[in-house]
């Protein structure tokens, strides 16, 4: 049923494809028909930063920006969803098109630029929720925030969604916002990282509750800067790690007419990259700090081969609109033979 489905979807442009389909879900679940489109998933418990998943498998950030959908989304099988990612204010992103997709490749190049309705927007939809599954928030910080003020965007986004989540994401490696991946290096990134850390400590502090907080670090990185990543997340004691995001390279995809287009590129071509970031960062932090494995999940083999590498959980996006709500299952019953195995 999937399949007819995206078949009809592809004749649409790429992102007004992408609010046709979340409006189906969305109706779909107030009909009580999701169940037609998503098969049952068996539970597959894993202990991930102090929070227990029904499965290791999530859903990545950036196909709900809003919190829209989390009770469509949630409803399909999946261990956990991640909205976002949400900044301060409402902005409209790039301008269109903006999103292309790849086929051959099953991949997307994006450059949507953060586009969302802001904080109030997503609290309101999330304090609306009936989902009652583990919610992670991603916070970015507005484009015209300079870099030397990103800390005070990530304070707020911290400050406003800490009672709502149970885990937070801080997104310093979207290719789309400029400057952004500047983030991620050297001593900006670790004032950064403490920055958060002191927010989720006044934060903790003033609710009585600790809210994990995991970082989201861009598959482009070289061997010094994952082991200065790594070290820098252990010196500043946050909770995880979230590998990859999108990728700016496009080797994979040489020639294709999109091939040039700006922005990330997601799917099947990042799977490589994406699984050596994460084998670096293993190497780095053993079992200390648990990785989140994202990028170029298509089927079970490639989410199970990042539990191998060193996950503790994986997130899909580009596989899941290309394979539907049946990738989810396959990828639990892949992880699960893997960790049979271990």
């Amino acid at each position: 049923m999937y399949g007819l489905a995206r078949n009809l979807l592809f004749r649409l442009p790429p992102e007004q494809a992408h609010h046709v389909a979340l409006n189906g879900l969305s109706v779909a679940g107030k009909l009580g028909l999701l169940g037609c489109l998503a098969p049952r998933v068996e539970p597959l418990p894993v202990e991930v930063m102090g929070l227990t998943f029904p499965n290791p498998v999530g859903l990545a950030a950036g196909l709900d920006k809003n919190a829209d959908y989390v009770d469509a989304l949630g409803s399909l099988g999946f261990g956990f969803i991640e909205v976002g990612t949400v900044t301060p204010r409402p902005q409209p992103g790039n301008p269109q098109p903006r999103m292309f997709r790849l086929p051959e490749h099953q991949a997307i190049i994006n450059r949507m630029g953060f586009n969302n309705e802001g904080l109030e927007h997503l609290l309101a939809r999330v304090d609306q929720r009936r989902y009652q599954g583990i919610l992670g928030i991603n916070v970015g910080k507005n484009k015209d925030t300079p870099n030397e003020r990103s800390e005070d965007d990530y304070r707020r986004g911290i400050a406003a969604v800490y009672t709502r989540a149970d885990y937070i994401t801080v997104n310093v490696s979207s290719p789309n916002t400029p400057g952004l991946r500047d983030l991620q290096f050297g001593d900006v990134l670790k004032r950064l990282l403490e920055a958060i850390k002191d927010e989720q400590s006044r934060c903790q502090a003033e609710t009585g509750r600790y809210v994990p907080i995991a970082v989201k670090i861009a598959p482009d990185m070289d061997d010094t800067g994952i082991r200065f990543v790594a070290e820098a997340l252990l010196e500043t004691g946050l909770d995880g790690v979230i590998a990859t995001n999108t990728t700016i390279a496009r080797d994979a995809v040489a020639g294709h007419r999109h091939a040039e287009e700006a922005g990330g590129l997601s799917g099947a071509p990042v799977r490589a990259a994406s699984l050596r970031v994460i084998q670096g960062l293993y190497a780095e932090l053993g079992d200390r700090l648990p990785i989140i494995g994202v990028g170029g999940i298509t089927d079970g083999a490639s989410a199970a081969e990042k539990i191998h590498a060193g996950a503790r959980l994986v997130q899909i996006y580009t596989g899941f609109i290309y394979r539907g709500p049946a990738l989810i299952g396959e990828a639990v019953e892949a992880i699960r033979r893997e960790m049979s195995r271990a």
